[in-house]
């Protein structure tokens, strides 16, 4: 696990301290989990096709602005944008079973 020396540890005993502390609830981080994991496929795909955000914007009708707040982790998207963004990039959401 990576080290992140901030919080003098890895991000596995942070979460494990914040879920301790009642900082966070288990749901919470496995939501930020799937976010970060959301966020890094996109920007993978897009860096992976060789194209802006401002052509993304083109291809997508969502705006640079709102996908460059995506990619930056400052925005929460209505599922309705993340489609559209993922759509020119070749890529969808599936629903998976959970791995227990």
């Amino acid at each position: 696990m990576m080290n992140n020396s901030a919080f003098g540890g890895t991000w596995d005993e942070l979460e494990q301290e914040l879920l301790g502390k009642g900082y966070l609830t288990q749901e919470e981080i496995a939501a930020s989990n799937l976010r970060v994991a959301l966020i890094g496929e996109l920007i993978k795909a897009r860096q992976e096709m060789g194209i802006s955000q401002k052509k993304l914007e083109e291809l997508s009708g969502v705006k640079q602005p709102i996908i460059a707040r995506m990619e930056r982790g400052n925005t929460n998207p209505q599922l309705d944008t993340i489609l559209k963004v993922l759509a020119p990039l070749g890529k969808t959401l599936a629903i998976v079973p959970l791995d227990k």
